[in-house]
């Protein structure tokens, strides 16, 4: 299924050649019919005589309504660009032809029109006049096909050139995202909300469950209609007719987009490779004020040039744009920007998620070239190193690519060493350029040195506080550690990490009040003082080196004095069934305060357990 689009300057016979060609008429506004003026999109369909069905989208042709023009252009396979006989060459026909080469669309036929107001010398210089306007466009080379609705004459032939040319015309792409941007919303007796649009990028089937952007509605597909026909899936390419449940229409408007769920993002800060129209009429300037067209979208901003001043006419150049407002966008999709003075310019869109760049930056541009045009492994790298690190499924829908094609190119990547992936295949899997996960590995060796300096005598610094340091979701940050683990970069010492150099080394001073302490453990091991314990760093460290066990803040053990203490009271325990307070302090020679603290211990380590006034064990 392909769609074909009009163009042209008002009253030059747009909608009339359609109906002639299908037999529908497709301005259905009273207002259109009355005036005879086609003010918003209109739709037909034909079977052409190979019998390939066609869908038709007919534009309004007055200066008023080039943004709903622009609704309708975006998802054309081919261009009928009308200009009548009897008129030639006009403002909105320049205009319409600058909007089609702006998109690059290259298929598409000048239909002249009105053949029958017009003498033989006037339709020589109207094709004349063609063919200086098209010349360096996008369709300089379309045939020109001389019909009048009226009489019938050319009809024929222009069907058979819409055929032969759609012959050549690659279906659209099928990469399972579907996209249709909505272009009417209205309500059918007994069916309820109807949304329209063309579908682009995947299929939609009825039962399947949509989104509807940047809004965050949900809702159900509850019927397809192509051409009045009703279907159980519709493929890219198509113009559809959509059947909602659980929406209403007033909660629906032109420009926004179904999609299914979970993988477009709605942005206001995009990245574009932008050209200039040849008519216009003064330079852009950074930071202008733009309108910004695609899809059926029509959306206020601001436009920030990022590799020159200014753009003259028919110039190129790399820009960030900033919208007033959510738009729901693709890498790839084609757009067109325009002012209070006409249409400036247009282009592709190379990233939704775009930063704030600096100005005038080499690697920037050079990165936004290869998004733009490079293979999908060029693609993949160039967006994940600005993107990073992220998951596959978020990296995916910044690519524009189809999962196959951006599965196997992070294979390559991964088995040519330029990236790094954790986790198993699919959407989660976490991932980083190679040259990201060098810079990763200096964030954990930076952040767990700085720590060895602030606290020379803790053994390493918590995994969690070094996960919420690096902001690391803490599935993918076990990951990560292990793999530092197992390469030496950093050395795990049970909810500790430090790096493998990392040694507590004492100060003289310290290791006098670490040698005064032991002795003192030493010589009354079952009642320690408990008064002149050195600083709680120096006593964490003997507790590192397992050779102090802590009972609370003020009493510790010697390991030696703890164990035996241990094993009496646990044999004591297997032999009697239980023990009180008194009889610990009586079998260690010791007091009250020593024997609850040893208790205690022993209950919170789940050795004994508390009833009444003893403990027995758990």
């Amino acid at each position: 299924m392909y769609v074909l689009g009009t163009a042209g300057h008002v009253d030059h016979g747009k909608s009339t050649l359609i109906h002639a060609l299908t037999g529908i008429d497709p301005d259905r506004l009273i207002e259109e019919k009355e005036r005879g003026l086609t003010i918003d999109l209109g739709f037909a369909w034909l079977e052409l005589p190979s019998g390939k069905e066609v869908s038709i989208v007919d534009v309004p042709g007055h200066e008023r309504f080039v943004k709903n023009m622009l609704a309708g252009v975006g998802g054309i396979d081919l261009a009928l660009l009308v200009i009548a006989a009897d008129e030639g060459v006009m403002p909105q026909t320049r205009e319409h032809l600058a909007i089609l080469d702006i998109l690059n669309i290259t298929q598409g036929i000048l239909v002249i029109t009105k053949k029958d107001l017009a003498d033989e010398e006037m339709l020589e210089l109207v094709m004349m006049d063609i063919e200086e306007v098209v010349a360096g466009t996008a369709l300089e080379n379309a045939p020109t096909i001389v019909t009048s609705a009226t009489t019938g004459d050319g009809l024929p032939e222009l069907l058979s050139a819409i055929d032969n040319i759609l012959e050549s015309t690659s279906p659209r792409r099928d990469i399972g995202k579907p996209r249709l941007c909505i272009d009417r919303v209205f309500t059918m007796k007994g069916f309820g909300t109807v949304v329209t649009g063309t579908l682009i990028d995947g299929k939609l089937s009825v039962g399947q469950q949509i989104d509807i952007l940047p809004t965050g509605l949900r809702a159900n597909i509850r019927g397809l209609q192509v051409h009045k026909k009703k279907l159980g899936t519709a493929l890219p390419g198509t113009r559809v007719a959509i059947n909602l449940s659980g929406v209403g229409v007033e909660e629906l408007q032109r420009g926004l987009v179904v999609t299914t769920p979970g993988w477009l993002e709605p942005t206001r800060f995009i990245d574009v490779q932008l050209r200039t129209v040849t008519d216009l009429s003064q330079p852009i300037a950074h930071n202008k004020a733009i309108t910004f067209h695609t899809g059926t979208s029509e959306i206020s901003g601001r436009i920030r040039l990022l590799d020159t001043q200014k753009l003259n006419q028919k110039e190129s150049g790399w820009a960030q744009l900033t919208l007033s407002q959510p738009v729901a966008v693709a890498r790839g999709d084609l757009f067109i920007i325009r002012s209070s003075t006409g249409t400036l310019g247009g282009g592709r869109i190379v990233d939704t998620k775009a930063k704030r760049h600096r100005r005038f930056q080499q690697s920037i541009i050079e990165s936004l070239e290869v998004r733009d045009k490079g293979t999908p492994d060029e693609i993949l790298l160039a967006t994940l190193e600005s993107n990073e690190p992220t998951e596959f499924g978020a990296l995916l829908s910044l690519c524009s690519i189809s999962n196959e094609e951006a599965t196997k190119a992070l294979q390559t990547l991964i088995s040519e060493n330029r990236a790094v992936a954790f986790g198993s295949e699919g959407s989660r899997r976490f991932l980083f350029s190679t040259g990201g996960w060098n810079r990763l590995i200096g964030d954990f060796q930076k952040i767990t040195n700085n720590y060895h300096t602030q606290f020379p005598l803790r053994l390493g610094i918590p995994k969690e506080e070094l996960r919420n340091r690096l902001k690391i979701p803490s599935q993918n940050f076990i990951r990560i550690l292990q793999r530092l683990i197992r390469e030496d970069i950093l050395s795990e010492e049970g909810p500790l990490v430090r790096l493998p150099s990392h040694e507590i080394k004492l100060t003289d001073k310290q290791q006098a009040k670490v040698d005064t302490l032991m002795k003192s453990l030493s010589d009354d091991p079952f009642s320690p003082p408990s008064e002149s314990l050195p600083e709680p760093e120096l006593v964490s460290v003997l507790i590192d080196k397992k050779l102090v066990v802590k009972m609370s803040d003020n009493i510790i053990f010697a390991v030696s004095a703890y164990d035996e203490m241990v094993k009496r009271v646990v044999d004591h325990l297997n032999s009697n069934g239980k023990i009180t307070i008194a009889e610990v302090r009586d079998m260690f020679g010791t007091s009250r305060k020593y024997a609850l603290a040893l208790m205690e211990h022993l209950d919170e380590i789940k050795v004994t357990r508390r009833t009444g006034d003893e403990r027995v064990l758990r």
